[in-house]
């Protein structure tokens, strides 16, 4: 059985020398013989010589494209203008301009054209005209602390752990159509499981050991006896008279009795500008102790064991990484600076 022939377009050279074959009188199967080709293959190149005077291939022109250039070019820019409009907002906004009715996919489609892809957004604190001033004049005032400034200060903050946690980012190997298989689905009690507060503190030299909070809120007499008693004194004198706490704007933190033991005990405290978890680096810190926290075999599932496992997880972070957030303290000034006191990376 002679080997099936695979359908192939012929080069002009190959193009040429069939339909001189054929001008010569030669029947179709000869030329399609010579050239290892399908006779079908032949028959179209003579039906084009004689239909259009060539043999050459001819290129479809296509599908009409439904938008112009400088429509393109508006969609682009509205897109710009307006970053949380929908396709479907857009492609109205350009029916309303243009006249032109076209798909949401086309929109979408002219969008990726121009480098503009559907992203998830961040979130950050809201910034008053106020906030960002004071952010500017604080980076502008500490841009230029070097690295023996910053070991002086502790950085201190409170945050808050739930038992029943999910940054929604489990995943799972399965296979099609086995989403919602018991074995594949990660349980997860949106208002469920109770929380705790801690309250730790870093420096480039060290840290504090973790406190957690019991029950109830904090407020500037436990602030003053729970924590700047216990945890931060001691630091302070350690450190030396150079020593400076960095604590956030929270109420209880600012509490008169809390101004009257800082006073008493020669603490200085640093000026912080509102609404500037970008400038704290223990907020990384966080972050890390909660991924720790995630990728322990035993999860806790009581209160208590949340509170073993986050003091045993704190203690485990590595001093190297904390001294790298420290270090960031000049380059997170800048990235403000070049903000106008705006939103940073950090």
């Amino acid at each position: 059985m002679p080997p099936q022939r695979v359908r192939r377009r012929l080069t002009t050279e190959q193009l040429g020398r069939c339909i001189g074959m054929l001008d010569a009188g030669y029947p179709q199967c000869d030329p399609a013989n010579a050239l290892n080709v399908s006779q079908s293959v032949v028959n179209r190149a003579w039906n084009r010589q004689q239909t259009f005077g060539t043999a050459a291939h001819r290129h479809g022109g296509g599908r009409q494209r439904s938008t112009t250039q400088r429509q393109d070019h508006f969609v682009a820019l509205q897109a710009r203008r307006h970053p949380f409009w929908t396709a479907t907002s857009l492609r109205n906004d350009l029916l309303n301009a243009s006249g032109v009715n076209v798909s949401t996919q086309t929109i979408r489609n002219r969008l990726h054209n121009a480098g503009l892809n559907s992203r998830r957004a961040c979130v950050r604190v809201p910034l008053t005209v106020r906030h960002r001033r004071e952010r500017l004049d604080w980076a502008e005032d500490h841009v230029t602390w070097t690295q023996n400034d910053w070991v002086q200060v502790l950085f201190t903050d409170e945050s808050r752990y739930c038992l029943d946690f999910t940054d929604r980012r489990h995943r799972v190997w399965r296979r099609q159509r086995e989403r919602f298989h018991d074995a594949n689905i990660s349980e997860h009690d949106r208002y469920g499981g109770g929380s705790i507060m801690v309250w730790g503190g870093i420096s480039r030299d060290g840290r504090t050991d973790l406190h957690v909070l019991e029950r109830g809120t904090m407020t500037g007499v436990r602030y003053r006896d729970e924590i700047l008693d216990v945890y931060v004194r001691p630091y302070a004198g350690a450190v030396g008279p150079e020593f400076i706490l960095m604590d956030d704007n929270a109420r209880p933190h600012r509490a008169r009795v809390v101004e009257q033991y800082l006073q008493q005990e020669t603490i200085v405290r640093m000026d912080w500008p509102a609404r500037s978890p970008d400038l704290n680096p223990i907020e990384h810190v966080w972050n890390m102790l909660q991924v720790a926290l995630s990728r322990r075999r035993a999860q806790p599932t009581t209160l208590a064991e949340l509170g073993n496992a986050l003091v045993e997880e704190w203690n485990n972070l590595p001093i190297g990484n904390i001294r790298v957030l420290i270090d960031s303290m000049a380059r997170r000034c800048q990235a403000v600076i070049d903000a106008r006191g705006g939103h940073t990376r950090y």
